[in-house]
């Protein structure tokens, strides 16, 4: 597939981060119709092993089924909506209601529910399934959407498998997963992620190991696609000298490969971060006007030499100081947009990723 022109205009306007009624139509028209990383193929390989994630504000589950499929539901008890399940884990032969011990197959079949008598021969089980939604398995991770109309994952991201091929991400295992919290619109947080700009002046860390003036993004429909390669020069940052001394490639992977960093970022909260020595992945989910979750989890080979898990702790050390310096950065400017008459500034080349996002939401939100 071929890179996407971008112009670089407008902005989203500020009170597309600060009005509490777009919420709702963010959910129905964003959320609801785009596919949503639920998880990886790890944590989903025997029958009945089960995820949960969200689309938006709506919970959704993934389960292994009998016939060794994946089936995505709305995580929903058709008889008093509780939540069935929470975290990931295993369902056995079936998926069973905490709260009044509704059942149902692994294909989101009721089949069966206590003093069924009691609710009258009318009674259609039938009926009662469990809301289905659609689900991916791409590139060893694992995606739900729940527009039943919806563009297959994989069609939207074409061309994006092929430079991941080398990472096998299927055979990768987890560790150190995260949940935290932005006090920032969740565009606001989309959009720090994807301003390369602020590196030299925000993230003095970073700037020490990546080179500012290599770092290229590339820019499809779905997706795009960053290099970041390693600076040449020495540091006396010693998080940065130390990683990069010690850090080794993962298996199938190139000396080209070792010194550099890429970002992707699929629209419109999916964030790819891929290191020499690890992948993680980044959910960002709106939890308010103007507050955001984060999830993330980290992956690496199954086997790792002493010398690797050292580089990976560095790797983590120094996202970590990154992530707090934007979490600082997006208040800012969620405190910022709200000032009166305030209109958002021109976008330089350097910002291309934002306006293709911005044009992205505008044209999900009819605007």
């Amino acid at each position: 597939m071929d890179p996407v022109m971008v112009s670089t205009g407008g902005a989203l306007h500020p009170n597309l981060y600060l009005d509490p009624e777009l919420q709702e139509r963010e959910q129905r028209l964003i959320f609801e119709r785009t596919w949503q990383l639920a998880g990886h193929v790890s944590s989903l390989r025997e029958r009945g092993s089960y995820v949960t994630a969200w689309a938006g504000n709506q919970p959704v589950l993934v389960v292994r089924d009998e016939n060794g499929d994946l089936r995505a539901f709305r995580n929903v008890c058709r008889h008093r909506g509780s939540m069935l399940l929470t975290g990931s884990g295993q369902c056995k032969n079936a998926i069973r209601c905490r709260y009044h011990g509704w059942t149902y197959k692994l294909d989101g079949t009721l089949i069966g529910l206590p003093e069924v008598r009691a609710f009258g021969e009318d009674l259609d089980k039938s009926t009662l399934g469990l809301f289905p939604a659609r689900v991916e398995e791409w590139c060893g991770l694992v995606f739900v959407n729940l527009d039943p109309d919806a563009a297959p994952f994989a069609s939207l991201v074409d061309g994006l498998a092929e430079r991941l091929e080398l990472y096998d991400i299927a055979s990768l295992v987890p560790f150190s997963p995260y949940d935290g919290e932005e006090p920032a619109n969740w565009k606001v947080v989309a959009e720090n992620y994807l301003d390369g700009y602020h590196i030299p002046i925000a993230h003095p860390a970073l700037v020490r190991l990546l080179d500012y003036k290599r770092y290229e993004a590339d820019i499809h429909d779905h997706w795009v696609w960053f290099e970041a390669p390693h600076r040449e020069e020495p540091t006396d940052n010693w998080i940065v000298r130390l990683y990069s001394k010690i850090v080794q490639p993962m298996p199938g992977l190139s000396a080209d490969d070792l010194r550099v960093w890429r970002y992707v970022f699929i629209y419109p909260n999916t964030i790819l971060d891929i290191y020499p020595d690890q992948m993680n992945t980044w959910v960002i989910r709106p939890t308010g006007v103007d507050s955001s979750h984060d999830h993330y989890e980290c992956y690496r080979p199954v086997h790792n030499s002493l010398r690797t898990r050292v580089a990976q702790r560095l790797n983590l050390r120094l996202n970590t100081i990154v992530a707090h310096e934007d979490i600082d950065l997006v208040r800012n400017v969620q405190t910022g947009l709200g000032t009166r008459d305030y209109e958002c500034g021109p976008l330089s080349e350097r910002d291309a990723a934002l306006a293709w996002f911005a044009d992205r939401i505008r044209g999900d939100l009819g605007l």
